[in-house]
This record gives C-alpha cells, sequence and structure tokens, in this order.
C-alpha cells in the first residue's frame, strides 16, 4: 500500500498536464483508442525526460523502496488510462 501511495505522489505533479492532454484530445476526436496512443507516448517521453536530466534523482527514491522504473511508469500509464477513459465516457455523453 505504501509503494501505491509513493506512486501515486510521483503521479500528482502529471495529473494535470495528463488532463490537459486528455482534454485535447478530446476536443479533436473523442475515441478512446487515440486517446490512450498519446498517454503511451507521453508517459515513455516522461521516462525518458526524468531518466535523462538531473530530475533523475527522483527516481533514487523509488529504487530505495523496491520500485523499478519500469514498475513506476507502467502502473502511472495504468493509472493515466482509467483516469482517461473514464472523462472520455463522460466527455461523449454530453456530447
Amino acid at each position: 500500500m505504501y509503494r501505491f501511495l509513493a506512486i501515486l505522489s510521483f503521479y500528482k505533479p502529471f495529473v494535470i498536464w495528463s488532463f490537459l492532454v486528455t482534454a485535447v484530445v478530446a476536443f479533436f476526436n473523442a475515441q478512446i483508442a487515440p486517446a490512450i496512443a498519446t498517454k503511451l507516448f507521453l508517459t515513455v517521453f516522461a521516462w525518458y525526460y526524468v531518466s535523462e536530466t538531473p530530475n533523475k534523482r527522483k527516481l533514487t527514491f523509488y529504487k530505495n523502496l523496491g520500485i523499478s522504473p519500469f514498475k513506476l511508469f507502467s502502473i502511472m500509464f495504468l493509472i493515466d488510462c482509467i483516469l482517461t477513459v473514464f472523462y472520455l465516457s463522460v466527455f461523449r455523453e454530453f456530447t
């Protein structure tokens, strides 16, 4: 449970950006597959950004908790996908 809360704390700064990207994707194309593909691309970009910049120190904390970077970003992607599907489902009902 502590590991999951640690992953959520890592995901917190990305939530606003994720929501903005989801809103833009929903405005142009409210389908789930393009939104998930966009989120996958952004997750890979976030992994590259964090691992290749001075933000790499943040990953050390999660490694000490026993969370590998792959596990961290894959769970972050799954949480993001769940939020995206929920948002797009609500968006489609009102448009």
